[in-house]
């Protein structure tokens, strides 16, 4: 057995800053998605009627968060573009009456107050991160990232926000995976503290070699931070695939006992995973009242006519899209801890 944690008051009064700014780190490629998104930004990919980073905004403008800062590259222009006015659209619009859409098209420039910043050279999350310093000042912030969705019903980053508020320093979101599939993040060693959905994080390693991650659970791209992170960022050296790793910095702090995690056990998406991102415009088109109904119709009738085929061996199931388990009740380590099979196509 693990030895036993008592919970106990915070040392530190937390940080009376309100947390109001967010960092969008959506600089990537796009790789896993070409030739689409040779010229799109993957993060501007439909999921049903909106781009993939606008769940992101919205997510994080419903936490309060009203100061949004995109890190971008080269060729992201459309990102800039889809959260300014478009004049001509909404005038036109405005002339046919078409109210619905035109509020549509607007309130996209109305989420939050919205930022941009280019990264310049793609060093890694870590240096996408620092990119922020000059906005973010010395404030605490939280990080989105663009191609990773919660589902909008579910409420991880005021969560975050709350248990910031509480014990200050840094906060992370974890969830459980399978085993096999801990080489696919960040994983953080963790304690228990009083058997709800917080623990505190002691370490943090960078997509660990199989078989040597210090627990099941993978960090996920919701960060809440203060601004120490950026000193730590500054000398933190490349680190996996010679990037400048945020899990490294995150690491630093951990080892100070300032990083907490909160373990999410609800629905997310990484549509920057192909066949997750499917599974994400499925689920969340079978969630709309207006489409819902018909679309789940016209999908139950699709899938009754499958053929039925094996699963194809040899190629595991992604391990994104949606999480099972809680954290270790005090008392227990995480190899106490009961095992929760993980089935990320099963989400719902």
């Amino acid at each position: 057995m693990g030895r036993m944690i008592v919970p106990q008051p915070p040392a530190n009064p937390a940080s009376p800053t309100t947390v109001r700014k967010a960092v969008v780190p959506a600089a990537g490629l796009g790789t896993r998605f070409l030739p689409a998104t040779k010229a799109t930004p993957k993060e501007m990919l439909p999921v049903v009627d909106k781009p993939a980073i606008q769940y992101v905004v919205e997510e994080a403008a419903a936490a309060g968060l009203d100061d949004v800062l995109m890190v971008t590259g080269r060729h992201k222009r459309a990102i800039e573009d889809h959260f300014d006015h478009a004049l001509e659209l909404e005038q036109a619009l405005a002339a046919k009456g078409d109210t619905v859409r035109l509020d549509a098209v607007r309130d996209t420039a109305r989420l939050a107050d919205i930022h941009h910043i280019r990264q310049g050279e793609p060093l890694g999350l870590g240096h996408a991160v620092l990119c922020a310093r000059q906005h973010v000042g010395n404030q605490p912030f939280a990080v989105l990232l663009g191609d990773d969705l919660i589902d909008p019903r579910e409420t991880l980053l005021s969560r975050m926000l709350e248990v910031r508020d509480r014990y200050a320093g840094s906060v992370v979101a974890l969830m459980e995976v399978d085993p096999a599939q801990t080489h696919l993040y960040g994983c953080a060693a963790v304690e228990p503290m009083d058997g709800g959905d917080v623990v505190r994080v002691t370490g943090l390693v960078e997509k660990p070699a199989p078989g040597t991650a210090p627990s099941r659970y993978a960090v996920i791209g919701r960060y809440v931070l203060e601004p120490a992170v950026f000193d730590v960022l500054e000398r933190t050296p490349p680190g996996r695939g010679g990037e400048i790793q945020l899990t490294d910095a995150l690491q630093e702090l951990a080892a100070g006992g300032t990083v907490h995690g909160v373990v999410f056990s609800g629905l997310r998406y990484d549509t920057g995973d192909k066949a997750d991102y499917l599974r994400t415009v499925v689920r969340l088109a079978c969630a709309r009242p207006d489409l819902g109904p018909e679309f789940t119709r016209w999908l139950k009738e699709f899938v009754a006519d499958l053929p039925a085929t094996a699963e194809p061996q040899g190629h595991p199931r992604p391990v994104r899209g949606g999480t099972a388990g809680a954290p270790p009740t005090s008392g227990q380590t995480v190899a106490d801890a009961p095992v929760h099979p993980f089935s990320p196509g099963d989400v719902a």
